[in-house]
């Protein structure tokens, strides 16, 4: 064989090796995860319309280490359930994973409210709540057979290397002991929830398997470059992550479908840089039919 013919198929492997490598780190793009449960609107799983062509996840909103009494105090780790249990229960959960072999469900940690007032991360100390969190977690999680957890603390009373050690070691603890498969945390544009969640991802990026970023927490008139923008800043600040793109049907801040989101999706999707959709919440969906359900997931189940 001839230098020249050799440098060609040289070239041509390194090509295609390029090319594959480039296939395997980008994200699968066909993710759909939706927030349910959290005000109590008589929502139910079989309300939303799964499409067959997409993975499917949906995320209980909420378990939090708070007390259940009128006036909640923090647990230190011992989780309770404040989602919607008669609409959401675990025969339910069952039904709606036998309906649909696409389908998971999570539940997420901690939310913005509880009771009427501010949710914060208070653990007394790392070792007492990861050992009562692993307990109450797991408890939960068999019992209702779900698949994976997602962290939406946005408010502390801990330092974010506590806040970092405790999340860490909590899912490396659950995915160790095959309690869930897959882990995600959802953090938004603010200093100190930055700072945290920053924290976690530079010691624990290992064993969260997506970013839920709360996109829509920008201001409202959010234009597709801002968003893209923003998303390139998100996407730097957790490199390496499977970022999701997100809207909120409660009317709230961000790129809307209106102003373009869907455009932006189809942008990011064509880049290899989308790593799915999700949508706060199924709850604030459920009076006008679950229309940008329908849309995300029909813009995720074509292929790239």
């Amino acid at each position: 064989m001839g230098f020249s013919k050799l440098s060609i198929v040289l070239f041509t492997l390194q090509a295609l090796l390029a090319a594959a490598l480039t296939q395997d780190t980008a994200p699968k793009s066909d993710l759909f995860r939706e927030y349910i449960g959290a005000e109590f609107n008589g929502v139910k799983f079989s309300d939303v319309p799964v499409n067959p062509n997409v993975e499917f996840h949906y995320i209980l909103a909420f378990a939090i280490d708070y007390t259940t009494s009128s006036s909640p105090s923090p647990t230190d780790g011992k989780f309770n359930v404040f989602w919607d249990t008669d609409n959401l229960s675990p025969s339910q959960v069952s039904s709606i994973k036998s309906q649909h072999s696409n389908v998971k469900v999570a539940l997420s940690l901690g939310g913005d409210s509880v009771g009427g007032g501010s949710c914060y991360f208070s653990p007394s100390s790392v070792d007492s709540w990861v050992s009562n969190a692993v307990s109450s977690l797991t408890k939960i999680i068999q019992e209702y057979n779900l698949d994976g957890i997602d962290i939406d603390y946005e408010h502390f009373q801990a330092d974010p290397d506590t806040f970092a050690q405790c999340i860490g070691k909590l899912v490396t603890t659950l995915k160790n002991n095959g309690v869930i498969s897959f882990a995600s945390i959802a953090p938004f544009d603010d200093d100190d929830v930055q700072s945290h969640y920053l924290a976690l991802w530079k010691n624990y990026a290992h064993v969260i398997d997506y970013v839920n970023f709360q996109f829509y927490a920008y201001d409202a008139g959010t234009t597709i470059t801002q968003f893209m923008n923003y998303f390139q800043t998100q996407s730097s600040n957790y490199k390496g992550g499977n970022i999701l793109a997100s809207i909120s049907t409660d009317g709230s801040g961000g790129l809307s479908p209106e102003n373009g989101f869907f455009t932006a999706c189809n942008r990011l999707k064509s880049q290899g840089k989308l790593g799915g959709i999700f949508i706060w919440s199924a709850d604030d969906s459920k009076a006008s039919g679950f229309h940008y359900e329908k849309q995300s997931q029909a813009l995720l189940a074509i292929p790239r």
